[in-house]
């Protein structure tokens, strides 16, 4: 079987953040399950890298706009890197490859593209084109810091419209599967509304950091319309294996904030070129802080690496794919994050593998002998990763973490060894080093570090003690000295 999943591709006119972050970390967990079950996996991630915003962005900065997304477009792959994301490819919108087949798409779809005059507000901070009846009143007023642009200009218009009944459709009929059913429920909302065309180019002469509109150098094509492409161009649209054997994607991973543009308009892009649409479209939402959306604009930003820096990185995806509800937005704190780290991930999983070695160290000179084969029904972390809800599927694993931790406590394998019965004790602690040795391969798609650490020490049948801990935590820097 062949599985193909991807991430939303960041816009590059800000550093990564631990929304971008989250939705990586999610996106993985999907990728390595799916490796784990056997499938060959395509797991897509990438940068957007063209529109108003980025020229504007490296004019500030006194740089080249293709000089800005370089440096911009590194920092992503960088995160990618520092969080253990496994993904196979990274599509840059500026990558030569992508700019010549999102001209192809854009001929493909001809007969569905029409030129006339778009008029009404244009906001550059979201690249996108505000209806009046979405518009807010006060960024329409030019002392606004965020002011919408008014525009009167000649673009080029995708028949939108044309598809609406046949979206609605497939939604219902879940051919085109939306998660969770509060996102699903939002389109429809906005199907039985109806669509209307939109405007899918700016005048060069107003954008002109953007992909040509083949056969007219007067325009370029709307960032937000091409970007939508990667997902099909980065498997070699239209005639790469890749392509063939790959879509229709099984799951796209994107944050509630783009959800029109990936199920409305992208789904009808996909319908006008004869293309399936994906499996399922899963939408999550935003990580708050004190009810607040997190921002580096409105100063409660946290760096992705920071925590990472702190933590570790398996402690970083424990939290945010535990602890950041899957269907909802979620609350980030220090101190939260500080007793899941705590009275979770050390004093819970960390505890019960350094207990367990410890005493087959200490009993039966690091022997495990015959370890027998785990017996618990783990289908229900299979169907939760299959729903992407990863906070769901965390918590019956930690269920089998606590269960062990009681077995431990209730058969007092330090008695046992007391009382000299050595069959016992080595029954003891064989199920000890199993149901560990099953709780790590249940864990691999979440914590992949953690799960080799533990199946190190414990599945060649002779334990191989951890150096340290588990769970490493940066230690706290030493005060500077003062003379």
């Amino acid at each position: 079987m062949n599985y193909y999943v991807t991430t939303s591709i960041p816009y590059v006119n800000g550093e990564p953040h631990v929304g971008h972050a989250l939705e990586f970390v999610m996106a993985d967990v999907l990728a390595r399950a799916a490796r784990q079950q056997g499938e060959n996996v395509i797991f897509g991630t990438g940068t957007d890298e063209h529109g108003a915003k980025i020229a504007q962005k490296a004019a500030s900065l006194g740089k080249k706009p293709k000089e800005l997304c370089d440096e911009m477009s590194q920092a992503f792959r960088d995160l990618a890197h520092t969080l253990n994301i496994s993904n196979d490819r990274f599509i840059r919108t500026t990558d030569k490859g992508h700019e010549q087949r999102a001209q192809l798409i854009w001929k493909a779809l001809k007969d569905d593209i029409y030129k006339s005059t778009y008029i009404g507000w244009y906001d550059v901070k979201e690249e996108t084109f505000v209806p009046e009846a979405q518009a807010d009143p006060a960024r329409m007023e030019p002392s606004h810091p965020q002011a919408y642009q008014r525009v009167e200009e000649e673009n080029y218009f995708f028949k939108l419209s044309k598809y609406n009944d046949r979206i609605r459709e497939a939604i219902e009929t879940d051919a085109f599967k939306i998660v969770p059913e509060t996102r699903r429920n939002e389109i429809l909302a906005v199907l039985k509304e109806g669509l209307e065309d939109i405007s899918i180019s700016r005048p060069k002469e107003n954008v002109e950091w953007g992909i040509p509109v083949p056969g007219d150098d007067t325009q370029v094509m709307y960032v937000w319309f091409e970007a939508l492409m990667n997902y099909i161009t980065v498997l070699g649209y239209p005639e790469h294996n890749d392509f063939r054997e790959f879509w229709p994607a099984s799951v796209q991973v994107i944050g509630k904030d783009i959800i029109r543009f990936h199920a409305a308009i992208w789904p009808a892009m996909l319908m006008s070129l004869n293309v399936p649409l994906p499996k399922q479209l899963y939408v999550h939402g935003f990580i708050n802080i004190n009810g607040r959306k997190m921002s580096k604009s409105d100063g409660n930003g946290v760096s992705p690496l920071e925590i990472v820096e702190k933590y570790g990185v398996d402690a970083f995806r424990y939290y945010f794919l535990r602890h950041i509800p899957s269907y909802n937005d979620g609350e980030f704190s220090w101190e939260a994050f500080d007793n899941a780290y705590n009275n979770e991930l050390a004093n819970e999983l960390g505890n019960a593998v350094q207990r367990t070695a410890a005493m087959i160290m200490k009993y039966q000179n690091g022997l495990i002998g015959d370890i027998p084969a785990a017996q618990h029904d783990n289908r229900p972390v299979e169907e939760a990763i299959g729903a992407c809800r990863f906070d769901r599927a965390l918590d019956h694993i930690w269920d089998q973490v606590r269960g062990l931790n009681q077995y431990i406590d209730e058969e007092k394998p330090w008695q046992i060894a007391k009382e000299k019965d050595a069959g016992h004790l080595r029954d003891v602690l064989a199920y000890q080093a199993s149901c560990l040795i099953e709780i790590a391969e249940l864990l691999e798609p979440f914590l992949p570090e953690t799960a080799t650490k533990i199946k190190a020490v414990f599945s060649e049948g002779i334990v191989r003690p951890i150096a340290g801990t588990l769970f490493p935590k940066a230690e706290p820097a030493a005060p500077a000295e003062t003379k």
